[in-house]
């Protein structure tokens, strides 16, 4: 242990770990001290060069007069980082100690690597709930407040079964300065950063306690949600879950702060850029063989078209010639179908028209021995007249008609 002077108190200040070890600071809750992360030692103090200090107004820390606000105590911790020599290092802090790193997220960025917000809120409700803590730590003294605190602290389930721990923390709480409980409990009744956190860019694991009634599950949703990337973690807890759930919590922690660290955002910028270079390099070459195989299949179609063409032509050549002396033949069967067909008509006709023949004939024959000549002779003889004549005339034609219908049908017979 050492007391330091920083930002105008002694504070009580003890470091642990290696020297060479990546820094962490730990800061406590209120109304306890550095003791409060005793449970975290042995896994912690391995890995790091763990920092831890007692609150101004707390444990061997100097009281001095309050209240005091969330800016002085922020700056107490940057103290205690100059004052061992660090520049920059992790941290930790629960409940009070959790907006004490907030406040250093908003503020210092750069003097914190990654941060654990345990069991804490970036707004602690009504103040005239603090306001009567306060009257009662004045007029009483922390006794008054333990039993009811240890309620919040842990349940009843862990009271029971780790009655040893409950009391040892318990005295630590009533040991707490009156003056110096009330000054740092006036700091978080005054304290709102519901909204400034929303500019946190560090890289934030938030704890919450699933039975904590002072700083509950929904109070640090709250922050995880509204702090970009930061992670949630629910334990199985009371208010002071690195205790109740030690195990779950130093694995928790550990797992965060050793991480692999995450690429910075210049570089993050830079390396989709340069996939892209790739890629489009990538695309150059794979356009580029695939032109020269475009290349290749086109002239090897070329010469394969070229092999193949005078067959082709050959080949077309004598279809057609097949096909001509095809139709050829074809016209000239029916040519000479048709010329046979014509001959036969011919042949029919030529018969038709003898036959007509031979009918005239013989009716002109049979014209002349019929007797109609003989009965127009003697009309004629008898009448004498014109009109007889041309009877007689009619007559004999009439019947000459019939006479040739008559040898038509016997010829065609």
């Amino acid at each position: 242990m050492a007391n330091m002077k920083i930002n105008g108190a002694t504070l009580n200040v003890v470091v642990d770990g290696p020297e060479d070890a990546p820094a962490l600071l730990m800061s406590n809750s209120l109304g306890s001290n550095l003791s409060m992360w005793d449970p975290q030692m042995a896994s912690l103090a391995r890995r790091f060069r763990v920092i831890r200090y007692d609150s101004r107004g707390h444990g061997a820390s100097e009281v001095t007069p309050g209240p005091y606000s969330v800016e002085q105590l922020g700056r107490d911790a940057l103290g205690v980082l100059d004052a061992v020599g660090v520049e920059k290092a992790h941290f930790i802090g629960l409940s009070l100690g959790g907006v004490v790193g907030m406040w250093l997220l908003l503020n210092a960025p750069e003097r914190i690597d990654r941060a654990v917000l345990s069991n804490t809120s970036a707004h602690f409700g009504n103040p005239d709930s603090w306001n009567a803590r306060i009257r009662t730590a004045m007029a009483e003294g922390l006794d008054g407040l333990a039993d009811a605190t240890m309620d919040r602290w842990f349940t009843a389930d862990f009271q029971e079964a780790h009655p040893e721990t409950v009391a040892r923390i318990a005295d630590a709480f009533r040991a707490t300065a009156p003056e110096g409980f009330c000054a740092a409990a006036a700091a978080i009744r005054d304290c709102d950063l519901r909204e400034a956190i929303r500019s946190i860019s560090n890289r934030v694991l938030v704890i919450v306690g699933t039975q904590d009634p002072s700083a509950t599950p929904s109070a640090g949703g709250l922050i995880a949600e509204h702090i970009p990337g930061a992670r949630l973690v629910a334990l199985e807890a009371a208010h002071l879950s690195n205790t109740q759930a030690e195990n779950e919590f130093n694995r928790a922690v550990v797992a965060f702060l050793t991480a692999p660290a995450a690429q910075p955002k210049a570089e993050r910028k830079a390396e989709p850029a340069a996939r892209v270079k790739a890629a489009k390099k990538s695309a150059k070459k794979t356009a580029k063989k695939a032109a020269k195989a475009g290349t290749a299949k086109k002239a090897a179609a070329k010469k394969s078209a070229a092999k193949k063409a005078p067959a082709k032509k050959g080949g077309a050549k004598k279809s057609v010639a097949k096909k001509a002396a095809a139709k050829k033949t074809a016209a000239k069967k029916s040519a000479g179908k048709k010329a046979s067909a014509r001959k036969v008509a011919g042949k029919k006709t030529a018969k038709s028209s003898s036959t007509r023949t031979a009918a005239k004939k013989t009716a002109k024959k049979a014209a002349v021995k019929t007797p109609a000549r003989k009965s127009v002779k003697k009309a004629v003889k008898q009448a004498g007249t014109k009109t007889a004549t041309k009877i007689a005339k009619k007559t004999a034609k009439t019947s000459a008609k019939k006479s040739a219908r008559k040898a038509a049908k016997k010829s065609r017979r």
